[in-house]
């Protein structure tokens, strides 16, 4: 069997993010794992609030970073009561729905359900750092440490007993070649 090389970049789509995922890679010392996607859109009310938690997430010289102003969404706003989204998670899903077959960023699990609900595909850190094992960014070993460092490095908030699950996953799942 051959080696087909890396695997190219992922710029095809339009990628929108949340706060979470760009302070928690951040904080992992991992942002550098969006460079792939090309263009990532972020809402004012999510840049503002990465600003002010986490500047350095904004600072990354190979990322695409582009701040954008999203219009108001009638279907987004109904699903703000029912979700209690925050301005920010409002602000990207509406950015999601201008553009159309958007992946969402996110960690926020009352946005990963309104995404859902608006037919938007979502992914988190968690994701995220699997995905670099598939697209030999990381090793599966570079992930597992991170994902075990999780807890001690990153504000990201995850249940114990959901995390050693996701570590067991991972540690079965097989080497990239």
């Amino acid at each position: 069997m051959t080696d087909p090389g890396p695997v190219r970049a992922d710029c095809t789509r339009v990628v929108v993010a949340d706060a979470g995922p760009l302070i928690h890679l951040d904080e992992l010392g991992c942002r550098g794992l969006l460079s792939d996607f090309g263009e990532i859109r972020i809402a004012t009310a999510v840049w503002d609030e990465v600003a002010r938690h986490r500047q350095a997430a904004l600072e990354h010289v190979d990322l695409a970073l582009l701040r954008c102003a999203p219009e108001a969404h009638e279907r987004v706003n109904a699903l703000s009561v029912l979700f209690t989204l925050h301005a920010g998670e409002r602000e990207a899903l509406c950015l999601c729905l201008e553009f159309g077959n958007a992946l969402l960023l996110t960690d926020d699990t009352a946005a990963r359900l309104a995404a859902r609900s608006l037919a938007v595909e979502a992914r988190g850190t968690l994701g995220l750092l699997v995905r670099a094992i598939r697209r030999r960014q990381l090793s599966k070993a570079a992930v597992l440490d991170l994902l075990r460092q999780i807890p001690e490095r990153s504000t990201l908030h995850i249940r114990p007993g959901l995390l050693d699950d996701i570590v067991r996953q991972v540690a079965g799942l097989p080497e990239v070649q």
